[in-house]
């Protein structure tokens, strides 16, 4: 019976291993799309941030250079003196000398009443606004472990759909890689037509007559593409320089 396993490296970059910490590559597609929805309100948090600060430092220079103080210093004296002893000098210091006065008037104000009187945010008040934005963004890198339990759920509670699931998946991944065969197969002996060039030949060259070149000029597989190991086998015919890895061949 034809079997899936193992898996070739195009099919497993296209699953999802729950046990696998580290993300992988159908998750980041969806974490880069969550993020890109939190640029927004990045954009709008900076820009609330950097108005707040030019309100703030237009605020503070009309408040340091409008502060006007008016200071009003007056002083009056009036004093009627009236000589002598008769009975007339003595009638007008008693109606004139009501007139004596003296008062001395210093007034001091200012427009700082009327200054606006700006506060600017502290660290802490800073530091409190972006937090949540801080916090949805490692709730967008840390979903990933928890949509891996849908999967799980749906199959505990439709153990029949699972089963049907599965089924298909499995059928779907004989069609697709029959298909990648296929495609590998005629891929593999175009290239096999074609004439090497004079890079391809001078590499080969190299190769075989010094050895020690070969740690640094490794060839792939010609199938899957996989850096040349000890366990990579090349093609026994005499004129193909293919050559293929453990799973491959």
């Amino acid at each position: 019976k034809r079997t899936l396993l193992p898996l070739l490296r195009e099919e497993t970059s296209a699953f999802i291993f729950p046990c696998h910490p580290a993300l992988q590559r159908p998750e980041l597609k969806h974490m880069v799309l969550e993020l890109l929805r939190c640029i927004p309100l990045l954009l709008f948090l900076l820009f609330v941030c950097g108005l707040d600060h030019f309100i703030f430092s237009i605020l503070s220079i009309i408040q340091h250079h409008s502060f006007v103080q008016y200071s009003y210093q007056t002083s009056h004296h009036m004093s009627v003196n009236v000589m002598g002893t008769s009975l007339m000098a003595q009638l007008l210091r008693s109606t004139i000398g009501a007139l004596n006065t003296s008062f001395d008037t210093q007034v001091e104000t200012s427009n700082l009443a009327c200054l606006p009187q700006p506060r600017k945010m502290t660290r802490q008040q800073y530091w409190s606004t972006c937090l949540p934005l801080a916090a949805l963004a490692l709730l967008c890198l840390a979903q990933v472990y928890p949509f891996r339990l849908r999967r799980a759920i749906a199959a505990f509670y439709f153990p029949k759909r699972e089963k049907t699931r599965v089924l298909f998946l499995y059928n779907k991944l004989l069609r697709q890689r029959k298909t990648f065969l296929h495609l590998q197969r005629g891929r593999i002996a175009r290239q096999a037509r074609q004439p090497p060039g004079l890079g391809t030949s001078l590499l080969d060259w190299s190769r075989q007559r010094w050895p020690w070149l070969r740690r640094c000029l490794r060839r792939g597989c010609t199938w899957c593409g996989t850096a040349e190991t000890p366990r990579h086998r090349p093609c026994p015919a005499p004129d193909c320089r293919a050559l293929y890895c453990e799973r491959c061949w």
